[in-house]
């Protein structure tokens, strides 16, 4: 296809969004997927939930979650340094995203199930995202939306008017189209290494992508160097604590590791740098992520002991286990003298609550950092350990966008046939900060409107 109306970049949740809405609305669509078709679909792959608003009872989620609470959630987690107006607009289009799914045949796993975690917040997947990706890739296929796998963008050319050329890269060959509107879905730049030591020094050598390595932000610095104005801060990334062993890339949500609270976490050098007890909410993992990440060499060791070990959740690699502290030290190569006498300061100081049996109330006395919550003495063997460093689930720098998904030029003018959705517009609306289920609920929001109006740009 030398000219189709509308060009998806991308092959994740959003750009399936919006290669549906352009088809639905009378538009040719070609979509150009990197990946091959067997790793197609970008992070969404490890996804499993995604956020909308619900001001009834739904099967889907148990309770209401009106307008005002997604708000202010929003709100609490990035500070309301997003961009209000969009914002907003996603908060109320997401109310019927589970529909708008559900016809395009996704299924969503009902909470009277009894297998789900309790949330009013957010609607799970039935099998996950792959099952949605499978879904929404067959529904774009009957419509007659053009699927290239392989097929990489490696450069824009936006005139003084408008977008004029992309360029796909293919079989080793690459041709130049005239496509009559684009979407950009293509992700942030989170798998691109010499980007991440551009803006993180040597620290992003410690990093392990838990996303899809082909997120490169190729797309987003062409549309950087021809002038699209910039939002939110290259030297930041959303992180959180992923077991060491992961591989480098697409690891996913089964590498992350959820028991600080039940140990104690020690550096390099087998020392204590953090409150374990102090953060219990799903926002350690990224709590802990940042701190991983000013970690020397960005490492550090979960520590515990037989009984911690007993309530910890399954992991996807089994501990680090020995009979002994000592032999344990040894194992993960830490100073075995510094992590015995680390540990001892801790049992030493360790002391129940007003109910000896409740673990929360458990906490240290004179420790330098102390640990608030769940100080349980770790004095039963053996004793285990899981190695962690920091994992990057995306970027949060992306390119500005108004209501209609267009791409704004540094002066605030739109570029009338460039879009974009997904997480690479993302940083408009989280700059900073997270809320479970977003990513989804901005790819599927953003990429219906910008999906319809390239269709109506390319058309009229």
């Amino acid at each position: 296809m030398h000219r189709p109306d509308v060009l998806i970049i991308g092959g994740g949740t959003a750009a399936l969004c919006a290669a549906i809405a352009a088809r639905r609305s009378g538009a040719s669509v070609l979509l150009a997927e990197a990946a091959p078709r067997t790793l197609r679909g970008g992070n969404t792959r490890h996804s499993r939930n995604l956020r909308f608003m619900h001001e009834t009872s739904t099967p889907l989620s148990s309770g209401v979650y009106p307008e005002q609470d997604f708000r202010s959630d929003l709100d609490r987690a990035t500070g309301a340094s997003g961009d209000a107006a969009l914002a907003q607009l996603l908060v109320r289009a997401s109310a019927d995203v589970t529909d708008w799914l559900t016809e395009a045949g996704v299924h969503f796993q009902p909470t009277a199930g009894g297998v789900l975690p309790v949330s009013r917040r957010t609607a799970f997947l039935l099998g996950g995202g792959m099952s949605m990706l499978n879904a929404l890739y067959a529904t774009a296929e009957r419509l007659g939306v053009e699927i290239r796998y392989g097929c990489a963008v490696g450069d824009l050319r936006i005139g003084r008017q408008r977008l004029e050329q992309v360029q796909l890269q293919e079989d080793g060959a690459s041709r130049w189209i005239e496509p009559r509107a684009s979407v950009a879905c293509c992700g942030g730049a989170q798998a691109n290494r010499d980007w991440l030591c551009r803006h993180w020094g040597e620290a992003a050598d410690g990093f392990l992508n838990r996303g899809t390595p082909f997120a490169t932000g190729s797309v987003l610095e062409s549309l950087f160097d021809q002038g699209a104005r910039r939002v939110g801060d290259p030297t930041t990334a959303y992180l959180v604590a992923v077991d060491a062993r992961s591989p480098a890339d697409d690891g996913g949500i089964v590498t992350r590791i959820r028991c600080m609270p039940s140990g104690i976490v020690v550096d390099r050098d087998g020392r204590r740098f953090r409150d374990e007890g102090g953060d219990t909410a799903s926002t350690r993992y990224a709590v802990w992520g940042q701190r991983l990440a000013h970690c020397p060499a960005q490492i550090a060791y979960l520590i515990l002991d037989a009984r911690a070990l007993r309530s910890a959740p399954p992991s996807l690699y089994p501990p680090i286990q020995a009979d002994s502290l000592a032999s344990l030290a040894e194992r993960l190569e830490l100073p075995p003298s510094v992590l015995a006498a680390t540990l001892a300061d801790y049992n030493a100081a360790t002391e129940p609550g007003k109910e000896d049996q409740d673990p929360v109330g458990w906490h240290t006395r004179d420790l330098d950092p102390p640990k608030t919550a769940y100080a349980l003495p770790l004095t039963e063997p053996p004793f285990a350990a899981y190695p962690m460093r920091p994992g990057i689930t995306f970027t949060y720098e992306g390119v500005a966008v108004d209501e209609s998904a267009r791409v704004l030029r540094e002066d605030g003018q739109a570029i009338p046939n460039l879009f974009a959705a997904g997480m690479i517009m993302a940083p408009n609306i989280v700059p900073r900060g997270y809320v479970s289920g977003l990513a989804l609920t901005i790819g599927i929001v953003f990429g219906r409107i910008a999906g319809m109006e390239a269709a109506r740009h390319a058309l009229h």
